[in-house]
């Protein structure tokens, strides 16, 4: 099969840091689905791992944790999914990434695909809707009868731009997004914000502008440990603050005297631990495809690459790194 790989992690200027070559089919065995890749998407953590994890010695890694396919071949103990079915997901952090023509994937994290996408607009949302799924209902506690205010910081990334349309549609939530440019801010708007303020100024400051003394809750989606002083300072007695990124320290003595909580989403907990309650991660996805599928959201992609091939994800990569990406970037068909 062809895939697109790695041997050493370099900067994304250099022709070696991704490179298209060809590997052994894989086999599907016990709970596995054997899918054949029809589009990606490209997230941070691809980034990430790009650049700081080397593999063994003469060895390859294929990354990528986002894919839509086709169910080509399943194991002896598949019991969700069935061959031909049209499936979308984010795979596991611990396996072999979606950069490859075909990838084995656990059924318990994967999806049907919504029956109104293609295959391209169904690959922009497994990761992103499973951060903010769970960064919204399972770590923040929110549910339909939720009331007061939520701030989502870096709204017009890939999983803002799925949790401002969650917390919109299924919570009774004001939606306060940050953007900086304007082109951002229209996006962050027509996701169903209710307002959009500016993080490249204070926002404790930029939420009094539009008449909120502090929020309830708050999503952190990037530069947490650069808004964190502000974020202390906008956020109610007893709050709730949730992140996701990777800041090089967090003082979380800083929430005490407002007794606020402090909540960690990673998708790929429960893949990588295999936890008991994995398959929620199946029965979600399911839900975002009916969710898209009835029309109350939409797909978050932004930008089509073209074929998976080695150069165009360089050009993927390039653009996360230039923080400068809104929604998602796909690319689809070998």
């Amino acid at each position: 099969m062809k895939a697109i790989a790695y041997q050493k992690a370099l900067p994304i200027t250099d022709d070696q840091a991704l490179l298209d070559i060809t590997l052994p089919d894989p086999i599907a065995q016990g709970r596995d689905l054997l899918v054949e890749i029809k589009a990606i998407s490209v997230n941070p953590v691809d980034v990430k791992v790009r650049s700081s994890a080397n593999p063994p010695d003469g060895e390859y890694k294929v990354i990528g944790w986002d894919a839509a396919g086709i169910v080509r071949a399943v194991g002896d103990q598949v019991s969700l999914f069935k061959p031909g079915d049209r499936v979308f997901y984010a795979g596991s952090l611990t396996r072999p990434g979606t950069n490859s023509e075909l990838h084995l994937v656990d059924e318990r994290i994967v999806g049907h695909m919504p029956g109104s996408h293609t295959f391209a607009k169904a690959a922009a949302l497994p990761l992103t809707s499973i951060t903010a799924w769970e960064l919204l209902f399972d770590r923040l506690g929110v549910n339909a009868q939720s009331t007061g205010a939520l701030l989502v910081i870096g709204a017009a990334g890939g999983v803002g731009s799925i949790l401002v349309q969650l917390a919109r549609k299924l919570t009774g939530l004001t939606v306060i997004g940050t953007a900086s440019r304007p082109e951002t801010e229209q996006w962050v708007r027509n996701l169903g914000a209710h307002h959009v303020i500016d993080h490249s100024k204070p926002l404790s400051q930029e939420l009094k502008k539009i008449g909120f003394d502090n929020v309830q809750y708050v999503a952190s989606l990037n530069q947490t440990d650069k808004h964190l002083s502000e974020i202390v300072e906008a956020i109610a007695p007893q709050g709730k603050f949730a992140l996701i990124d990777d800041p090089a320290s967090l003082d979380v003595m800083k929430l005490k005297r407002k007794s606020v909580s402090l909540h960690w989403e990673f998708m790929f907990t429960r893949s990588m631990f295999e936890t008991p309650d994995m398959q929620k991660q199946h029965d979600l996805l399911n839900e975002i495809a009916r969710l898209i599928d009835t029309g109350t959201i939409k797909t978050t992609i932004a930008e089509n690459f073209g074929t998976i091939n080695a150069a165009n994800l360089r050009r993927a990569h390039t653009l996360l790194e230039s923080n400068t990406a809104k929604g998602k970037i796909v690319l689809e068909g070998f």
